[in-house]
């Protein structure tokens, strides 16, 4: 971890003035000690154990007085069991809540008591390049980056993931999963998903962090904590992931058993088409399967490969349903 002394006097003096004295250093405590330490045990047959591995290890943030952690969903996707360690190093046995795929979201709940008062939420809209803010991950002020804003900007993920407004650092954190990222007055405003080479912007080479913007939780909140996933039609998934290349949107890899293998999309085809509409971009392509109505819609796919085009039809599904999760929620 990287230990900057000189990011606890920006989280006391400078992120949180206006406080006393006394006040400040608490305020500085509670927002270290709120951010826990995250294990979680998957089964070998998960199907996201090929691509995440059997034993996963990050960050996650207090943010209620009953033990309700926040972290990055990835960490404990088709989980049988999990751990949050706070700050005391007490290791205390969770009950995983909540896996939402639009957002990258998870929830657990400690089954015990954890050492931590709760971070409040921040507004993430209010958000802006160049604003400093703090990358806590667990470890008390071992565990804490300064960092700015390096960009505010669309992210699309290569497993038919996409955010219009991810919130990009630099400098990054290194251990960004599940980490709280802080704003100027000591909320949550993110939490860390990837560690990227381009912050700045696409052509950049500046390393940093993507981090998830809070408000995209406060909609779904009640719906993760009582149903565990949104409530909402989920999207169409077809089971690929995909690569923006410069001849266009490429597949890289056909999940197994997935509707694009079923339909027979193969490995290197490039994405023409969907449903008539061009395609140049991976977001493109998200956007458009999506708005052809929730899963279980036939998406009508033009591909080429090897000077080939092929005419496919997918039958998407709901992504969840396809994850082994009966063994936790």
């Amino acid at each position: 971890m990287i230990r900057l002394i000189p990011a606890f006097s920006i989280l006391v003096v400078a992120l949180l003035a206006g406080a006393p004295d006394g006040a400040r250093a608490d305020a500085a405590h509670d927002v270290l000690n709120a951010v826990v330490q995250v294990r979680a045990e998957i089964p070998a047959d998960a199907r996201s154990a090929r691509f995440l591995g059997t034993e996963r290890e990050g960050n996650g943030v207090v943010i209620d007085d009953n033990g309700l952690v926040l972290t990055i969903g990835y960490l404990i996707l088709e989980a049988m069991a999990a751990t949050v360690v706070d700050s005391r190093g007490h290791e205390v046995p969770a009950e995983i809540l909540a896996y939402d795929y639009d957002t990258g979201f998870g929830l657990l709940r400690g089954l015990g008591a954890i050492e931590a008062v709760p971070i409040r939420l921040g507004d993430s809209d209010a958000v802006t390049a160049g604003a400093p803010q703090l990358a806590v991950g667990f470890g008390g002020l071992d565990g804490m980056v300064a960092t700015r804003v390096a960009a505010r900007r669309e992210f699309a993920g290569y497993w038919e993931y996409l955010l219009d407004d991810a919130i990009f650092t630099a400098p990054p954190h290194p251990s960004w999963a599940g980490a709280a990222l802080v704003g100027a007055d000591g909320r949550l405003v993110g939490i860390g998903s990837l560690l990227v080479q381009d912050a700045a912007g696409p052509d950049t080479a500046v390393p940093g962090n993507m981090f998830v913007p809070i408000n995209l939780l406060k909609p779904i909140l009640g719906d993760l904590i009582a149903l565990g996933q949104d409530s909402a039609a989920p999207r169409p998934w077809l089971g690929m992931f995909t690569d923006q290349q410069d001849e266009g949107v490429v597949v890289i890899t056909v999940i197994p058993d997935g509707p694009a293998e079923a339909a027979g999309v193969r490995e290197g085809d490039r994405i023409v088409s969907v449903a008539g509409e061009m395609i140049s971009t991976m977001a493109q392509l998200f956007r458009k399967v999506w708005s052809l109505g929730s899963a279980g819609v036939e998406i009508p796919l033009t591909v080429a490969s090897g000077g080939e085009m092929r005419g496919l039809r997918v039958r998407s599904i709901d992504r969840t349903r396809f994850l082994r999760l009966n063994r936790t929620y």
